[in-house]
């Protein structure tokens, strides 16, 4: 008798699923499934489409043109944390911010705003952002198939921090918008709840004076992170961490 061992894998697929439907899956996910572990037509596993819904789908299909499911009925499982939290993360290079992305959308973030800031050693030209852009949508994707979210989070272009800064709205009622700083006096424990937070974090050497002074102006509350200087990698997801210890679902 078959082992059934692909009944853990989750896949998503860029298409409306319904009971029923029949579907190509992507082709690296196919690809995957066939060359790696060596799936077979009649095999279980889960795909979902990024409405929050999950279904169990059977293989029907593998040949060289790719791998084909049949969906049966979903169900509605929501994993995603009750705090609301946007990431603006300063762009770190390659491998670096693949690592934030990855863990951040573990931790339950809700959407990332990539980062040009004065020492971001990163400086990408637009054709070059578009193709980043897409590259951490399939971060995100990847994660969360492997973390259990059926919803990815939001990617928005890569803008530089200051015109960032001068478009945001004004705070919304009990949003906490803070800025990670290893010079600042206030601690996260000493915040009150809030009902959404905006992360800013920093690139490997720090926002400039007036990047964060920018930011101040705007309604970001400068936070330590303990008395240690934190990586830029390391900086946004003990945050989230912390956030979701204290407000989230930790």
């Amino acid at each position: 008798m078959r082992r059934d061992h692909h009944h853990g894998t989750r896949i998503h697929v860029p298409a409306a699923l319904g009971a029923g439907a029949v579907v190509a899956l992507p082709a690296a996910a196919a690809h995957h499934l066939a060359r790696v572990l060596r799936a077979a037509v009649g095999d279980k596993l889960t795909v979902f489409d990024g409405s929050g819904i999950e279904f169990p789908a059977t293989i029907t299909r593998i040949d060289k043109h790719g791998v084909s499911v049949k969906v049966a009925a979903g169900r509605a499982l929501d994993r995603e944390t009750p705090l609301a939290c946007r990431l603006a993360q300063a762009i770190s290079s390659g491998e670096r911010m693949d690592l934030t992305l990855q863990k951040a959308v573990e931790l339950g973030i809700a959407a990332v705003q990539p980062l040009y800031s004065e020492r971001s050693v990163v400086k990408l030209d637009a054709e070059r952002a578009a193709k980043r852009v897409d590259h951490w949508q399939q971060v995100l994707i990847a994660a969360c198939e492997q973390c259990g979210r059926n919803v990815i989070p939001e990617i928005l272009p890569p803008q530089p921090v200051l015109d960032w800064l001068a478009a945001l709205p004004g705070a919304g009622a009990g949003e906490l918008r803070m800025l990670l700083s290893p010079h600042a006096g206030q601690r996260l424990k000493d915040l009150p709840r809030p009902a959404a937070v905006t992360l800013l974090a920093g690139p490997e050497g720090g926002f400039s004076e007036i990047e964060a002074d920018f930011a101040a102006r705007h309604g970001f509350v400068a936070i330590r992170l303990g008395p240690r200087v934190l990586r830029s990698e390391t900086a946004a997801l003990a945050a989230l961490a912390s956030i979701n210890a204290l407000w989230g679902d930790f």
